[in-house]
């Protein structure tokens, strides 16, 4: 019976170890997911973010710049681009915007989340200054017009003629207490 024992304590103290292992695995999940996307530039992630030297553009080519504005499933925003594609030469800064219209009767708060496509072009997108930037707060029944001041790397490669960037907005009102709701926590111009 006490060899029973040792075995039982023996199963249960590698059940629980293994139990702990998984938990410390999926908290581990999310970093190193960003960290392997950030280096094989999969998923769409945009690392390239904030000011950035001015060169001359390389009129030679033209790349199609394709937007579209998506809502979560629980988001009832009005959103999207103000215009659906541009063309833009590699080096060229390029500004356009995004509609958002708050058809609700209460004060509401979103975060865009972007992505790009192809993932390989998502390195060579460099948003100098975007909206997903900062989070967005919208009166009931408030409009705006949302930023988007972007350059695309002249190192694109060649093969590479259209790029899409997509933005996923997301209601974060119920994340937010109310006294992270300020009248005056945005930062864009409101139509």
């Amino acid at each position: 019976m006490d060899a029973l024992q040792r075995k039982n304590r023996r199963l249960v103290l590698q059940l629980v170890l293994g139990g702990i292992l998984m938990f410390g695995f999926g908290f581990a999940l999310v970093p190193l997911y960003d960290v392997f996307c950030r280096i094989t530039g999969l998923n769409g992630k945009i690392t390239n973010t904030g000011p950035i030297a001015v060169e001359e553009a390389d009129s030679s080519r033209d790349i199609r710049v394709q937007f579209l504005g998506v809502n979560n499933e629980a988001m009832p925003w009005e959103f999207r681009p103000m215009l659906n594609t541009v063309s833009v030469n590699p080096g060229e800064m390029r500004q356009m915007a995004y509609f958002a219209r708050n058809p609700t009767s209460s004060r509401m708060v979103a975060q865009a989340v972007p992505s790009v496509t192809p993932a390989e072009a998502a390195q060579y997108l460099h948003k100098v200054s975007c909206f997903c930037f900062d989070q967005q707060a919208l009166e009931a029944d408030g409009r705006m017009e949302m930023p988007l001041l972007f350059v695309i790397d002249k190192k694109l490669p060649a093969e590479i003629h259209t790029i899409t960037l997509s933005y996923t907005l997301f209601d974060i009102t119920p994340q937010l207490s109310t006294g992270q709701i300020k009248k005056d926590d945005t930062q864009r111009s409101t139509l």
